[in-house]
């Protein structure tokens, strides 16, 4: 598993999305998701990146929120899109799509949905084994 981890974490690190930006869509998808262990880990990568407390608070409410460049507002509605059941139809609209591909290009797009990807395949690990926040991966399981 940490082969995978570390694999991963390596391609959205040297892939051309902002650190910044996936540390902020995978703080939101925390908070959806309701694990403090993401939660406290992308908050803590964002004070390390320098980023200030108003645009690391303001992600809940980041459709109203003046911090965020056009960018990473539609990388904050895409995890929110995938990640928040629509009993209405798609999660991700044809219109939602196009947007993210007017501010991104396929490469970019891609890196994108990779980084959504990352949260989505730890999200069992998350929720069921219980990483304790600020202990080494491979030993913050207490399940």
């Amino acid at each position: 598993m940490a082969g995978i981890a570390e694999g991963l974490h390596r391609a959205l690190r040297n892939g051309p999305i902002p650190q910044t930006t996936i540390s902020l869509l995978q703080l939101r998808a925390g908070q959806i998701l309701g694990s403090t262990y993401f939660t406290i880990r992308e908050t803590g990568n964002l004070r390390k990146a320098g980023e200030s407390e108003e645009r690391i608070t303001a992600v809940a409410t980041w459709q109203d929120a003046p911090y965020f460049t056009d960018a990473e507002r539609v990388a904050l509605e895409l995890v929110e899109a995938v990640l928040t059941p629509n009993p209405y139809g798609e999660r991700v609209s044809d219109a939602l799509y196009a947007k993210a591909s007017a501010h991104y290009d396929d490469k970019a797009l891609w890196s994108l949905i990779m980084a959504i990807a990352h949260i989505g395949f730890f999200t069992p690990a998350a929720l069921i084994a219980k990483p304790i926040p600020g202990m080494p991966p491979g030993r913050n399981y207490s399940a």
